[in-house]
């Protein structure tokens, strides 16, 4: 009787998801390499000078050799479907909302333990696997998968998989979770693979080129028209000027605003429906609490009513500050941090954190104005 164990890894052509593949072949597994094309550059623009990202052909070409010299299968699987309905569609609808969105906490919930999940339980495989910089226990006592930050914490990548459920994490593997960057790389150099010195990619995959502004020109017709020349205000209400249009801005920037103000000025609001956005100075960016919707909870079943003490991370390079957790119901929960933050932004993830454990998460909906 065959007792091998089967993983799909998820393989992007980078070095991290290569030599998760390659320790999972040492320990023994039976891996297979899938790579997800999940958009074109065609239809999104910015990679004039046809970079070598996510999703390129060079991309899968890499992840194709990689696999072959590992001996393991690889198959390109195309879910752009999917990932424009759950993932771009949704950046491009909270912009227009005044939000400001992170893909890739979608991306990780909607396709990597959504569709790839259910392609890899139509394959047969026991697990999933990424080069994710993050790591995974059972915790016997609770019968809960607990989820924790990478062991090299430059690179955590805790943040983003906030969203996975406990019948995802059981089924999980992060190989790399245990390394730093540097001992990837030297490993990907013991093992030969061509990905050892591959330079990775910092910007969101569908928009290469970093420029959310001509993105969103790109994808919703018309919109620069209907909202330009809209109403920049202070907090007090008083007409400043114009502003090009309330999609490209978000909390806390400075730039893009004008000047003539005689001290440091900041986005503190965007009103969609009224076209306006709001300014003020850097006092009028700290807040104490807001709520979140879509909540996620791992180490804990529910939360208590006298909520839950934690270490709070409101963007990815937060170094995360004290505060509690409060359960408001329907997967809301009321935020309340012990001092008051600087620009809390609506749209983005807000993730707690015991010591290194991920105590759960959500997306922040609105902040609660003192």
């Amino acid at each position: 009787m065959n007792t091998q164990k089967t993983v799909v890894v998820a393989m992007s052509g980078g070095v991290d998801s290569s030599v998760a593949a390659a320790l999972l072949k040492e320990q023994g597994y039976r891996c297979i390499g899938i790579t997800m094309k999940l958009w074109d550059y065609e239809l999104v623009g910015g990679n004039l000078n046809h970079e070598s990202g996510c999703c390129s052909l060079d991309s899968i070409n890499d992840a194709r050799m990689v696999c072959a010299k590992l001996d393991m299968p690889h198959y390109v699987l195309n879910f752009s479907r999917d990932f424009h309905d759950g993932v771009v569609s949704n950046f491009i609808n909270e912009y227009v909302q005044g939000r400001t969105p992170n893909p890739c906490v979608q991306c990780n919930i909607k396709i990597k333990w959504k569709s790839l999940f259910e392609k890899a339980a139509e394959l047969g495989a026991d697990y999933i696997a990424t080069g994710h910089y993050a790591r995974i226990r059972f915790n016997e006592d609770s019968g809960r998968y607990e989820l924790y930050k990478g062991q090299y914490d430059r690179k955590d990548q805790s943040y983003v998989l906030w969203g996975t459920k406990q019948e995802n994490l059981a089924k999980t593997l992060y190989p790399v979770g245990e390394f730093t960057k540097a001992e990837v790389r030297q490993l990907a150099e013991k093992y030969g693979l061509r990905t050892a010195s591959k330079k990775e990619s910092q910007e969101i995959c569908f928009v290469p080129d970093n420029d959310y502004n001509r993105f969103l020109k790109k994808v919703v017709p018309g919109l620069e028209e209907k909202v330009k020349d809209g109403d920049l205000v202070t907090t007090d209400g008083k007409k400043v000027g114009k502003h090009k249009g309330y999609p490209f801005f978000t909390i806390g920037q400075r730039r893009g605003i004008g000047t003539g103000f005689g001290k440091p000025m900041y986005v503190i609001e965007t009103e969609p429906k009224t076209n306006r956005v709001v300014i003020g100075e850097a006092r009028d960016l700290m807040h104490t609490s807001f709520m979140l919707h879509s909540m996620n909870l791992i180490k804990y079943a529910s939360l208590p009513e006298a909520g839950l003490k934690a270490t709070i991370k409101i963007r990815y390079n937060d170094p995360g500050k004290s505060g509690r957790v409060y359960p408001a119901g329907g997967g809301q929960a009321r935020v309340v941090f012990d001092e008051p933050q600087k620009a809390i932004t609506p749209g983005q993830s807000a993730v707690f954190y015991e010591d290194d454990c991920v105590l759960g998460g959500g997306i922040i909906d609105h902040i609660i104005k003192e």
